[in-house]
């Protein structure tokens, strides 16, 4: 894999999905949300605001960094089914209702 990327401040080169990773954790994407946007449209923007780069990387792209995405891209989909499936539990949790029958009871006399 190869390092593709160049910090303008101390010009080393950075692997590409180092960038990425550093890239989106540094992006804020909960504005985006909170204006009523959707993940889609705020991918949308992350990849136009940092689609000069994004060029100077594919322009650079092997097989092993095709790879390397395919994987990410895997990983991040079964990240999205492990969050889908807690939020199914959690939200199924909320929902059932615990009865304690030992204080519903009346004693008679």
């Amino acid at each position: 894999m190869k390092k593709i990327v160049r910090e303008e401040n101390n010009g080393e080169s950075e692997l590409w999905f180092n960038w990425l990773t550093r890239k989106l954790n540094s992006y804020e994407a909960f504005k985006d949300f909170a204006l009523g946007k959707d993940p889609e449209d705020v991918a949308e923007k992350f990849i136009e605001i940092n689609s000069l780069v994004i060029s100077d990387i594919f322009d650079k792209f092997d097989d092993e960094d095709r790879d390397t995405l395919d994987q990410f891209q895997k990983l991040t989909e079964c990240e999205w089914h492990v969050f889908r499936i807690l939020k199914k539990q959690l939200d199924f949790r909320n929902k059932v209702t615990f009865v304690d029958f030992k204080k519903s009871k009346k004693v008679k006399k």
